[in-house]
């Protein structure tokens, strides 16, 4: 049987090496960390998340939801990790981050069909390949693949949020609570009023960033905007984004407060907690001048601070068909970030649908694409469309990219009959398409 090659061993190529190995399929996964790291990284271990720990929500009237379940109809390997590692996050699938990377990197090392190498690769090997080297691929590889594609790397800048100590929040202030009781009482809320709030903005909007050649001319993505961006756009902009207020009430007081800073958990001991929506480029003086102006976080203490980086992605249009192999050349795939999608629920999806077509093209059947009316078809299909050559931006799964449902006049305006409707539409599709047609190991 012949073996196949992953380029990067982070959520998209874990799970393509997995959906490979456990088809008989032998892979040879590479990653370069911890010889050599990406400035975003901390470790060594597989499938590790970087930015935040969530996956987002649970639900599959939600865009993200129906994307988990639709990969756990098609046999996904890390949503079930996921599941396994979760920690208390109200309705969405936050992850022990550090547990879930351990777990997911145990499974690969002693998997007999997986030969993990470390090592960074510089090339785009012959054979068959999946990349999967993500959003922060090293210069060599990137310049290897700018020259295959024969078009320049598109890009945008990303920003993470920083981690706290619980044991140094305030709770005489900060109080636990889920938005609108949903779930367990599982964030912490930090709130302000309106004097506190102000004040908070004042020294936001005046704190020193980190610059540099790079991100002087930067392009973000829009919905993982750094907070002092978000600011930039109005003193009430953060208000009704990730500071709004609505559904979250201090049992203490009974008050609905007019600005609340969330925290969210961030590894299984419950000793660590990430600023939800607080991506940030600030200086670190600044971030910790900034924190410590929060009500409830007087006197934390910042265990990571926020920082930005470059992240990498090609032009799909130009390069993929919907079911990630390349069209100028037969079994090589792309996989994940690298291909437009964004986020972290997207890449394993991306991950997966790459390694059961590799397996499809190695064993000669036709390769699958998922109907347009399935989340994962609807964003391969949009990632790979021609009329977005040269245009693409970095893209969630999002109920825009679905074809609609057409209701009767009177429900035209019912969106959660709407979003009820697409979903089960989906995951009736996916199950009948997937499950019957293709018959899964």
């Amino acid at each position: 049987m012949q073996e196949v090659h992953i380029i990067g061993a982070g959520l998209a190529g874990s799970e393509a090496a997995l959906q490979l190995a456990k088809r008989g399929i032998r892979v040879k996964l590479y990653e370069m960390r911890p010889q050599k790291t990406t400035g975003a990284h901390t470790g060594g271990n597989c499938a590790e998340f970087v930015c935040s720990n969530s996956l987002g929500s649970l639900d599959i009237t939600n865009a993200s939801g129906l994307l988990k379940k639709e990969m756990e109809i098609m046999g996904g390997e890390l949503i079930k990790i996921a599941k396994e590692n979760s920690v208390p996050a109200g309705n969405a699938l936050a992850i022990a981050r550090e547990d879930f990377s351990r777990a997911v990197s145990d499974k690969i090392e002693n998997n007999p069909n997986i030969e993990l190498i470390r090592e960074e690769v510089t090339e785009i090997p012959e054979g068959n390949v999946i990349i999967a080297s993500g959003p922060l691929t090293s210069d060599s590889l990137a310049e290897s693949i700018k020259e295959f594609t024969k078009s320049e790397h598109l890009h945008f800048f990303d920003a993470i949020a920083p981690i706290v100590e619980v044991d140094s929040i305030n709770f005489d202030k900060a109080f636990w609570a889920s938005r609108y009781d949903k779930g367990e009482a599982s964030y912490i809320n930090c709130p302000m009023n309106k004097e506190e709030y102000e004040n908070f903005y004042n020294i936001l909007i005046n704190a020193p960033r980190i610059e540099g050649h790079e991100v002087d001319k930067k392009s973000f993505f829009e919905s993982c905007l750094p907070i002092e961006v978000l600011a930039s756009r109005g003193i009430d902009t953060l208000r009704f984004g990730p500071m709004k207020p609505v559904g979250l009430v201090d049992k203490r007081t009974g008050i609905e407060n007019y600005a609340v800073v969330q925290l969210r958990q961030d590894n299984s001991a419950k000793t660590l907690f990430n600023l939800v929506g607080f991506q940030t480029n600030l200086k670190w003086g600044a971030q910790k001048e900034l924190l410590r102006s929060i009500p409830g976080l007087e006197n934390v203490n910042i265990v990571r601070y926020g920082v930005m980086h470059r992240n990498t992605f090609i032009n799909s249009p130009a390069i993929l068909n919907p079911t990630l192999e390349t069209r100028q050349r037969e079994g090589l795939f792309f996989a994940g970030q690298i291909t437009g999608t964004e986020g972290y629920t997207e890449s394993i999806a991306t991950g997966l649908l790459a390694g059961i077509n590799m397996y499809k093209r190695i064993t000669g059947e036709e390769l699958l694409i998922m109907p347009q009316e399935t989340m994962l078809g609807a964003l391969t299909k949009y990632i790979s469309d021609p009329a977005l050559d040269g245009t693409l931006q970095p893209i969630n799964s999002n109920w825009a990219l679905v074809p609609p449902i057409e209701l009767p006049r009177k429900e035209r305006k019912n969106k959660k009959l709407k979003n009820e409707l697409l979903s089960r539409r989906s995951v009736e599709m996916t199950e009948k398409y997937f499950n019957n047609i293709l018959c899964v190991l």
